[in-house]
């Protein structure tokens, strides 16, 4: 009857996990649901931002701007973008490995969020800065991010600034990402980066010549509005990064916890079955005692 009680306790630490794992789940799909809507809302201003760009660009030199000039130098600077809970899956380890693949030995960091943060510090690598950003993003808490690196990198203290985060396709799909932020790569601008392109809508070849057949007019001049434009570009990109990890981060946790709750709830079942066994052979032992008992009363 030990057995019997050993494994009554279990079923019932197994469905207090469940239970907690299936608030977790909700709470994660609510979060889901407000982050992937705010991902998404801002690739479209991000791919006419681009566009913009794409025509002023061909209305100025290559150097017009500190941030198009390419440095021979190896200095690097990486915003790391990860997440400050865990029970996201393999989300930050993922986005981890990528780091290391595509960054140098001797890069530095500014970080935003705390698991990676932590890792990074037990790795005994230099951190610049670190931020805490609200949930869900407000476009105010990214700017002095954006603004930090791109003074960091007009001061000449670096070469190279880049950004790895865990860029959104789907609820179940999350990809680690690592790519240039400074210098602006003019040449590559009118490509689709990370996030683009996977709103639901196929931008063909036709559209982006189009849209770089757009004749534009600029006022005062294109070096002007360049100057004005080229921050604004960085300031959104590093917004659009970090809630794009923000929509994967709360997707992965949701897939992880209903994961969780499924597995709880199947371990429940077989123990509820082990369970049941155990009490029928001890239910028949009785049985079998009671009838020798009493044929040897006969």
């Amino acid at each position: 009857m030990a057995n019997l009680r050993d494994i009554r306790r279990r079923i019932k630490s197994v469905k207090g996990t469940a239970q907690i794992t299936r608030a977790m789940q909700l709470v994660a799909a609510a979060k889901m649901k407000k982050a992937q809507d705010q991902a998404i809302a801002g690739r479209d201003y991000a791919k006419q931002l681009k566009e913009v760009l794409v025509n002023l660009k061909e209305n100025v030199a290559e150097d017009a701007h500190p941030l198009l000039v390419k440095r021979e130098g190896n200095r690097e600077l990486v915003l790391v973008v990860s997440t400050d809970k865990g029970l996201c899956g393999a989300l930050n380890t993922n986005l981890y490995k990528k780091l290391r693949a595509e960054t140098s030995e001797t890069a530095e960091f500014v970080t935003v969020g705390r698991k990676l943060r932590t890792t990074l510090e037990k790795l005994g690598k230099h951190l610049v800065a670190d931020f805490e950003i609200k949930d869900p993003v407000p476009f105010a808490e990214a700017r002095p991010i954006a603004k930090l690196l791109t003074k960091l990198f007009l001061d000449g203290k670096y070469d190279k600034v880049s950004v790895a985060f865990t860029n959104f396709v789907s609820t179940l799909r999350q990809e680690p990402t690592v790519v240039q932020l400074l210098p602006i790569d003019a040449n590559h601008l009118g490509e689709d980066q990370a996030y683009e392109g996977m709103t639901g809508i196929d931008h063909g070849t036709a559209d982006k010549k189009a849209a770089l057949a757009k004749d534009y007019l600029f006022e005062p001049s294109a070096q002007d509005v360049l100057g004005t434009l080229l921050p604004l570009y960085v300031n959104f990109q590093v917004y659009q990064m970090i809630v794009e990890s923000r929509a994967s981060e709360h997707s992965a946790r949701m897939v992880a916890m209903k994961s969780a709750t499924d597995n709880a709830k199947k371990f429940i079942k077989e123990l509820t079955l082990e369970y049941n066994k155990l009490r029928q052979a001890a239910i028949t032992s009785e049985l079998l005692e009671i009838t020798t008992a009493m044929k040897a009363m006969e």
